[in-house]
């Protein structure tokens, strides 16, 4: 038997869960007790973890579920990678080529039967997201390498408030997708203190020699959201905002990713938010007007002249 067909089959015996001495691997192979220990030794130099227990009840073994892990996946978890590279291909994943040579391996070492369940399931399954810029592309990518070498990155960056702002070095600390949208988590060296950027308003990225070392146990997830949607500990200040409509409506109404952190009670034909009055005023009009007469605000009486006044607005602007 030769070299390579032997060492295979030492391995698949290891696998079989239980103890093999030399000899009995000497004997089921038909090769020379020596034979069996250069190759033993020679699977162990390549990285395979084989066990060996000396004694009366000794032999040799192989570390539990080496063999079923990395070098093959069941027909599910090739399906379920494949439907997981299309939710990361609409959500604009930096790495898209290197997914799409991946997904094609994956296809490309199935055998025929397999390949025609894979397709049939891939066929009824899509993923729709906007379409971000493509441009950003390359900037996430230059983020996602400094974020795994904890490199301090040099960034251009425009704000809502200027078209461009000064440079600023900052530490990144890890990306983030949010409602279509991609931001970075970092300490910003000019402000002195981690705040998000957007990562389609950062105009240029510059490595530089600068490491940093990410604070230990810091979430990107935490700091993000606790940031977008703050959990205040007194609520006095807040206001309770009542509103009637149809369910479908309001369901939808609650799912919202804002009002639905503040819902406090919801039945089959109301639903009451908690929020402090700046966020009432400032956000929900927008967010409640696209509903039309789908719905109803019952009090506070505040939000219903905000909304008149901002539906007065818009009418003496069109009207003009």
């Amino acid at each position: 038997m030769p070299k390579n067909d032997s060492m295979l089959a030492i391995l698949w015996m290891l696998n079989s869960g239980k103890k093999c001495t030399a000899k009995q691997i000497s004997e089921k192979l038909e090769i020379n007790i020596r034979t069996v220990y250069r190759y033993i030794d020679a699977l162990c130099a390549s990285g395979v973890p084989i066990i060996s227990d000396a004694g009366h009840h000794g032999g040799y073994s192989l570390l539990h579920h080496f063999i079923q892990s990395p070098l093959r996946f069941s027909m599910d978890e090739n399906k379920a990678l494949l439907q997981a590279a299309l939710f990361a291909k609409e959500a604009g994943y930096p790495l898209g080529e290197a997914l799409e040579q991946a997904a094609s391996k994956l296809k490309m070492y199935s055998n025929h039967e397999q390949e025609h369940i894979l397709s049939h399931h891939l066929a009824g399954f899509e993923v729709i997201n906007r379409k971000g810029n493509p441009a950003i592309q390359p900037v996430l990518q230059q983020l996602e390498q400094a974020v795994a070498h904890e490199r301090s990155v040099d960034i251009t960056y425009r704000n809502r408030y200027e078209e461009r702002s000064p440079n600023r070095v900052i530490d990144p600390y890890g990306v983030v997708n949010w409602n279509h949208k991609w931001y970075i988590i970092a300490f910003c060296r000019l402000r002195k203190e981690i705040r998000s950027f957007r990562v389609e308003c950062i105009l240029s990225v510059t490595s530089t020699d600068c490491s940093f070392r990410r604070p230990q146990d810091f979430s990107v997830r935490s700091f993000f959201m606790n940031n977008l949607l703050p959990d205040a500990v007194d609520k006095s200040g807040y206001i309770a905002c009542k509103i009637r409509g149809r369910a479908g409506a309001l369901d939808n109404l609650c799912m919202h990713w804002f009002l639905e952190h503040h819902l406090l009670e919801r039945t089959s034909t109301q639903a009451v938010f908690v929020l402090e009055e700046e966020a009432l005023y400032t956000y929900v009009p927008s967010i409640i007007l696209p509903y039309g007469k789908s719905i109803q605000v019952i009090e506070p009486q505040g939000l219903k002249n905000k909304l008149v006044e901002v539906a007065s607005d818009l009418m003496e602007y069109y009207q003009g």
